[in-house]
This record gives C-alpha cells, structure tokens and sequence, in this order.
C-alpha cells in the first residue's frame, strides 16, 4: 500500500511539473502530457503545407522502463521518423507535401504498464512565394527575424524540456531515496529482534535447572 502511494505521489508530482513547464510553451508550440495504456497506441495530428518546418520533442517521464515506440508519418503515408524503445527524443523535418502529419506514440510491446508521455509540436514558418515586388533588403529581413524567433522559440523549448526532465529525475531519485531509507529501517528492526532473540535463546540454554 505505501509502494502504491509513493508511485501515485511520484507520478502526480511529474505530471504537475509537465503540466507548469507546458503551459509556459511560446506561441507556435502545442503541448501534451498524456498517458498511453499497455498495448494501447495514442495518435495526434497537425494540418500543415509544403515546406513548413515541424518539430516533436518528447519524453517518457513515468512508467516501467520508460520507454515508447514513436512514429511520424506524411499525408501520403510516408513513414518520416519511427523508434522503438525511445525514452526522450527531439526530431525536425519540414513538410514535404500539403495535408494532415501524424505523430503516434505506441506502448503495444508493454504488457501491463501505463505509460505518461511529455511532448511538444511545433510548427514553423513554411516557405513563401516570391514576390517581385517586395524589396530584396526587407525581405532578407523578414527571413532573418523569422530565424531568430524560429531560433528564439527552439531555446525556450530545450529549456521547458530541460526542466521537465530535471524535475523527473528528481522524483525518481527522491522515490529511490525513500525506498532506501524505508528498507534500512526495517533491516536495523530484523537485526534488533534477531539480536534479543538470541540473547533470549542464550539465556535459556546456559540456565541452570534445579530438581527439587
């Protein structure tokens, strides 16, 4: 009962930490906090144009060996990214066709262990079409301020990211700590009672016995 309680305590604790640093996420930057079932396989999507840049960064903060099996695929079912077994991951492409990108995260391969996945979408500028009129130096600088807020944007995610896994390495090694301390305890009780058991036992066999 107090494993299950400290796991819930440790998992709500990583979700509340998922759920602060994902609502601090920049404009252009959808995040999750979800939770994939054993042998259950989750699927989201993005509606985009050719040429538009996207990203997915994820982590597996709670659950069994905290791992998952992600994959990204095209409109025209163009297998893009696939992993198994992956506990974090940052992946960028750009669309190569206009449609519906899928992002899928399946646990299929657990057999009993629920997984909580972290992850953010993003979606860039996509190319424009030139424009005869537009003047050379102000459209240099319509692409260079895209880069910098492209670039701007892509630090403030490594940062959420960055936070959302320090904050769950410390709930795992706050739980490890636990264990320990809860373990040391209860050797240091089975060596108290082994120890004035054998004192009793001691006692017993060197008593002398009178026969009256």
């Amino acid at each position: 009962i107090f494993e299950t309680d400290k796991m819930a305590a440790r998992a709500g604790g990583v979700i509340a930490a998922a759920m602060l640093a994902l609502t601090m996420l920049p404009v252009g930057v959808q995040g999750f906090a979800i939770r994939v079932d054993a042998h259950e396989q989750e699927c989201f999507y993005e509606t985009t144009t050719i040429g538009t840049k996207m990203g997915l960064t994820f982590q597996v903060a709670d659950g069994g060996f905290l791992d998952i099996d992600v994959t990204i695929k095209g409109p025209d079912g163009r297998i893009i990214y696939s992993g198994e077994r992956e506990t974090d991951g940052k992946y960028t492409f750009s669309a190569h066709v206009d449609g519906k990108y899928t992002y899928c995260f399946s646990n299929e391969m657990s057999s009993m262990t629920t997984k909580l996945v972290v992850f953010t979408m993003t979606l860039g500028a996509h190319k424009n079409s030139p424009d005869a009129a537009d003047d050379a130096k102000a459209s240099r600088l319509r692409e260079m301020l895209s880069e910098l807020s492209e670039s701007m944007a892509g630090v403030q995610r490594e940062q959420q990211y960055m936070e959302v896994r320090e904050r769950t390495h410390r709930a795992i090694n706050t739980s490890t700590n636990s264990r320990v301390v809860y373990w040391s305890f209860f050797e240091a009780l089975v060596l108290v009672c082994m120890t004035v058991g054998q004192v009793y036992y001691l006692h017993r066999f060197f008593e002398v016995k009178t026969v009256v």
